[in-house]
């Protein structure tokens, strides 16, 4: 489980669209360094130690789980991105300045990164925007609150709060109590699960296939096991849902699982013959009227050679045996069941292309694309 922790950063801006500019900020913080709590009324205020157009300044509170010199070089990245244009001092005009005022209670003196910012007690521009949202926070240094700060700040600078306000971002957890990942076998819906989980500080109900004793036995012989398999899975899987749905962790606000019951009836379709089917369908629908539904169903789509590949790299013996044909059929159960349950919350991702594992950018698309759904 990774560390959250609490920063407060100074945005600013006086090229350009500066209010654009400043959302454009909020959203790549949102999006790389971890969730927007909070964002203060915007200021203008005219250039400091040097000749230029007004700035428009405003404060962010940000959970993340970055460390302080990542957090650093993340804004530096986005800074670049957003065409900010470093001169050979840093009193010139930019299109967006980003600054760490304050990590935690920490104190940090390093070759590249000292917080609390050395200059932020002097500075109107940032102290009225930062008591905005952390009035009653203390300088690690000055152990002042901030609220005192500002009225003894000496800075005599004009500022102006503009009208113009600045969209939160709604994190994931916010927005979601509850997503269940699903996807064909190999397409790394265990692995999201466990990142989403992890950078979000969920609780993760992982399915335990690993622990069924006819899996194997059934890729030897699926007619033989294929009944007694599949209802294995399906009494396994209400009983965990059950369990892990019911129990409120008040230290996680969010649960993420790498399936949903009714990847049960998906599997048995494909599996069972007709006689078996009915009688296994009975017993499903028994168990589904009592499932929790998720608040999203996110199913990640990857292509069938694709999956081979996966598969044959994760390396399960009993699994390679499984053929394009077996894998295709199990798709289409999917795409039928999200085409016939308009009630349920549900998004398709493509993940054929993307290796949201060893690539951050892809992890990071798929996250956007499931908290904005």
């Amino acid at each position: 489980m990774k560390i959250q922790r609490i920063t407060y950063l100074s945005l600013g801006s006086n090229q350009g669209n500066r209010l654009e500019n400043l959302q454009k900020a909020i959203l790549l913080l949102s999006e790389r360094i971890g969730a927007v709590l909070k964002i203060a009324d915007v200021y203008q205020t005219p250039a400091l130690g040097f000749e230029g157009a007004n700035f428009l300044n405003t404060c962010v509170k940000i959970s993340t789980y970055l460390p302080p010199e990542t957090l650093m070089s993340t804004l530096l990245d986005i800074e670049l991105e957003l065409g900010r244009i470093r001169a050979s001092n840093n009193y010139s005009n930019r299109t967006i300045d980003l600054d760490i005022l304050l990590f935690d209670d920490e104190v940090i003196f390093s070759k590249d990164l000292i917080v609390p910012h050395p200059r932020m007690l002097d500075r109107r521009f940032v102290l009225y925007p930062l008591a905005d949202i952390a009035s009653t926070v203390k300088h690690p240094i000055s152990k002042t609150f901030i609220s005192k700060a500002l009225e003894q700040c000496s800075d005599a600078s004009e500022i102006t709060k503009i009208s113009e306000t600045l969209t939160r971002p709604i994190p994931l957890t916010e927005k979601y109590s509850y997503i269940a990942i699903e996807g064909n076998i190999g397409a790394g819906k265990t692995t999201l699960a466990k990142m989403i989980s992890d950078e979000f500080n969920a609780k993760m109900v992982l399915e335990r296939f690993a622990d069924n004793p006819f899996l194997p036995k059934f890729y030897e012989d699926k007619e033989r096991y294929a009944f007694p398999l599949e209802m294995s899975f399906l009494a396994d899987r209400y009983q965990q849902l059950t369990d892990d749905l019911a129990q409120f962790d008040l230290f996680k606000s969010l649960i993420v699982s790498d399936y949903y019951i009714f990847k049960s009836l998906i599997f048995a379709q494909v599996t069972l013959g007709k006689e078996e089917y009915n009688l296994y369908r009975r017993m499903f629908d028994l168990m589904y009227k009592e499932i929790t539904k998720p608040d999203l169903y996110v199913y990640l789509y990857q292509n069938t050679d694709r999956l081979i590949e996966n598969i044959q790299k994760r390396g399960r013996d009993y699994e390679q045996s499984i053929s394009k044909d077996y894998l295709d059929k199990i798709h289409q159960g999917y795409q039928q069941f999200i085409g016939t349950q308009p009630q349920l919350n549900s998004i398709i991702i493509d993940v054929s292309e993307l290796d949201f594992v060893k690539n951050k950018k892809d992890y990071n698309f798929i996250k956007n694309k499931i908290e904005n759904y």
